[in-house]
């Protein structure tokens, strides 16, 4: 009998262990799916309808009109007028509003005699992200406003003329970066928690003493209990490819082989990590912990799914590379997102191809024939 006929029947084995046990197939192709909706519509860094308080010093037409503008789109949203700077800080302290919008005495008489109307814009720091794109949102509000409401004048034009293109996500939307980022995530976690389980299964059930009568090598019984996970894994990737393209818009730029290749290679590299652990513990509560430990907290803190790896410590960056959600995660944003091949991204391949052998070389080596 040839290797590869072993190969096949220990796979065929598992595959039955798999169907007769519903709990895998759920994790494996239901998990990801609820996951991705979770993730995708929880998480999310488009701010709209940020409650917004008005102070109107001038409290002329000028500055109705103005106000009028500011709150026409649903990026803000009028949450209460002060008549002083006093209770404007007291509106911040308590949280109420994100920001202020503060025009100053003299608004209308300073816009018609071709001046610059004196506009002021006060935001809670607490929260720098909020505050940031609060702030960019609404000097854009303020200018185009002011601009439209000032008289008519020849105004001055520099001889350079800025134009600025953003490709790949023109509207910035969160969910467009997010999503490929979410897919990696959860698709790390439950590729990892597949495998944990399946031969410390068969320990606790000593169902390993039969397997170790069989004429079959550790590398074949390696090979052959990963096979199937990897065809179960491989179908969630296509079903969480599918609903973020569905349900959040996320384009598929790039070419479809270049994905299978990748996630091939991803999928080595976890479900050869959970296997690994499994036959580390032989226990399915400490794999299962484990499992979670090594995956979760690295795929997300680690792997540029949150937080760019380059803002990182020079430590934590150099420990990122023993994630392989990192490499993966940036292939999916090339290939989905930019249209990226594996020409612009062979370092990604290059460092799941070394964690993937890295991972079934450790995992064939610790696997021992003896029940001790």
């Amino acid at each position: 009998m040839s290797s590869a006929r072993r190969v096949l029947a220990l796979a065929h084995k598992e595959v039955l262990h798999v169907i007769r046990d519903p709990r895998t197939l759920y994790l494996a192709l239901a998990m990801p799916v609820l996951l991705l909706l979770l993730f995708g519509f929880g998480v999310s860094f488009d701010l709209e309808h940020m409650p917004m308080a008005v102070l109107d010093q001038d409290n002329s037409p000028a500055s109705r009109e103005l106000v009028g503008r500011f709150f026409a789109n649903d990026d803000f949203t009028r949450a209460e007028s002060v008549t002083s700077e006093r209770g404007a800080q007291e509106v911040l302290t308590g949280g109420h509003a994100i920001g202020v919008l503060v025009i100053e005495p003299g608004f209308e008489t300073q816009l018609a005699h071709g001046q610059a109307g004196q506009v002021g814009l006060w935001f809670d720091g607490s929260d720098p992200n909020s505050a940031v794109q609060a702030r960019a949102k609404a000097e854009q509000l303020v200018t185009s406003a002011v601009t439209s409401l000032g008289p008519e004048r020849p105004a001055f034009r520099p001889p350079l003329e800025v134009r600025t293109f953003t490709r790949y996500n023109p509207q910035g939307l969160s969910a467009v970066f997010l999503v490929p980022g979410i897919a990696g995530y959860v698709l790390a976690i439950i590729a990892v928690l597949l495998t944990a389980l399946t031969v410390a299964r068969e320990w606790e059930q000593g169902s390993m003493a039969q397997l170790f009568s069989t004429p079959v090598s550790r590398l074949e019984i390696v090979l052959g209990k990963l096979l199937p996970y990897m065809v179960l894994s491989f179908i969630a990737v296509l079903l969480v490819i599918a609903v973020g393209g569905w349900v959040f818009d996320v384009p598929f730029r790039g070419p479809l082989w270049a994905l299978g290749v990748f996630s091939v290679l991803f999928l080595a590299a976890t479900l050869g990590q959970g296997l690994l652990i499994s036959i580390a513990t032989r226990n399915q509560m400490v794999a299962t912990q484990l499992a979670t430990l090594m995956s979760v907290l690295p795929s997300l803190l680690l792997s540029g799914f949150m937080f760019p790896v380059d803002n990182m410590p020079l430590p934590l960056q150099g420990l990122s590379f023993l994630v392989p959600a990192r490499y993966y995660i940036e292939a999916l944003r090339g290939v989905l997102l930019r249209g990226a091949g594996f020409a612009e991204l062979w370092s990604q391949a290059l460092g799941l191809i070394a964690y993937a052998a890295a991972m079934i070389a450790l995992s064939t080596r610790l696997f021992r024939r003896t029940t001790a």
